[in-house]
């Protein structure tokens, strides 16, 4: 993306993919551009569950993580059917916000279909900001 400087090449990089489902795509037989969000999330959601700790595990420790900004740059059409790699890397981390940016490719051509990034805040379950558990902030600041 050109509003965000490349991440160095020593950064960890999570890869995960999903198949384009039917209920993906729009009237025009492409991705929903709403639905990247979706691919986002799954990306990011196994990348916790795999190298740091599943969500269940901190909403269990009464903290959820919010999006609180987020972009997506579309270069690419993904199809149905088509099978799609989430590329996930940390990018910050703070007490109380992380970032992570993402790249969707097609599985085959390597095609890049979109980028872009989400910011997280850590909140208790009545919204207030808290800190992440340490536990969090070491394993994400690992990668």
């Amino acid at each position: 993306m050109t509003d965000q400087p490349p991440a160095p090449a020593t950064t960890f990089v999570h890869r995960a993919a999903c198949r384009v489902l039917y209920g993906d795509t729009d009237a025009g037989g492409v991705v929903y551009y709403a639905n990247y969000l979706r691919y986002f999330e799954h990306g990011r959601t196994e990348l916790m569950r795999e190298r740091v700790m599943a969500y269940r595990e901190l909403e269990e420790q009464g903290i959820i993580m919010p999006v609180v900004e987020c972009q997506a740059r579309y270069r690419a059409s993904a199809r149905y059917d088509d099978l799609v790699v989430v590329e996930t890397t940390v990018t910050a981390v703070k007490p109380v916000t992380c970032r992570f940016d993402y790249r969707v490719v097609r599985d085959g051509d390597g095609q890049l279909l979109v980028d872009g990034y989400t910011v997280h805040a850590a909140v208790n379950r009545r919204g207030r900001p808290v800190r992440f558990p340490e536990e969090l902030l070491v394993g994400l600041r690992a990668l």
